[in-house]
């Protein structure tokens, strides 16, 4: 058994106003994101200028802080937000859903690409390749905060976390920093390398995220006030993510067929 760290939320303060590592990460994963945007605008066919990519990640901010937010409450809080709707502001104490997260970030391409005259595809492709650091960076707060832990395991890896009670249990956070931060991060990467057809990148993102959030939700223990929600084993992630797996697959699939339609004209 391996020792949770113990880590202290609060990295640092400022005066009165405490600091958390968790709000930290999210810093990180959007200034990374944007370094590396500005090295793919400056490499991209699409028409795009570096000088965008501030108004992007404006958008993108708040698409993935209101929806992400909203998501979790509505998705997995539904009770308390009822009983305590401002609860939604309390952004520094954790809970965000990437699903909820998702749709934000989708309708503020939607807005933002209307405004620059650009096709949301195009948008969607352009970011999707730099979200991954953004959710491995994420995990790494929850792991932080000894939020979001896994189910209980004998495997010699299991810890023992702060509110997880006195059994090991599966560190999922580090398994999806592994899975949705770094992987998902190299395959997006070099396949976006290569000029692809519009959508394909995005249809990529969705089936690859789908797949893997699903994989570690078997690993990860379900929120306690949903429990399994079909089939006696299925959680609410694992529920939220069938859509974007197929949705991603008839991307991939409708992409290249038609690029193939084309190709033949």
């Amino acid at each position: 058994m391996l020792t949770y760290p113990n880590i202290n939320p609060i990295a640092f303060s400022l005066g009165p106003l405490p600091v958390h590592w968790y709000g930290l990460m999210y810093l990180i994963g959007f200034l990374a994101g944007w370094a590396l945007l500005v090295m793919r605008v400056k490499h991209s066919s699409r028409g795009f200028h570096p000088e965008q990519i501030s108004d992007l990640l404006f958008y993108v901010a708040l698409g993935v802080i209101l929806g992400g937010r909203l998501g979790y409450m509505f998705f997995y809080q539904w009770d308390e937000t009822l009983e305590h709707p401002l609860h939604i502001f309390m952004i520094w104490q954790g809970g965000m859903s990437f699903h909820g997260g998702l749709l934000g970030v989708i309708i503020a391409m939607l807005l933002y690409a209307r405004k620059i005259g650009k096709s949301l595809g195009d948008l969607t492709d352009l970011i999707a390749p730099v979200v991954p650091i953004g959710l491995g960076a994420g995990r790494i707060g929850n792991f932080i905060n000894g939020e979001l832990w896994g189910r209980v395991t004998t495997m010699p890896w299991g810890m023992v976390f702060p509110t997880g009670g006195d059994l090991p249990r599966h560190p999922s956070q580090l398994y999806e920093f592994f899975l949705e931060g770094v992987v998902l991060f190299l395959v997006l990467w070099f396949f976006s390398r290569k000029e692809r057809p519009r959508w394909a990148v995005s249809g990529m993102f969705l089936m690859l995220y789908g797949f893997f959030r699903f994989t570690v939700e078997f690993f990860r223990e379900p929120d306690s006030q949903i429990g399994f929600v079909a089939f006696g084993w299925m959680s609410k992630g694992q529920l939220l993510s069938i859509p974007m797996i197929l949705i991603g697959a008839m991307m991939l699939l409708w992409t290249y067929k038609r690029k193939k339609l084309c190709s033949n004209i």
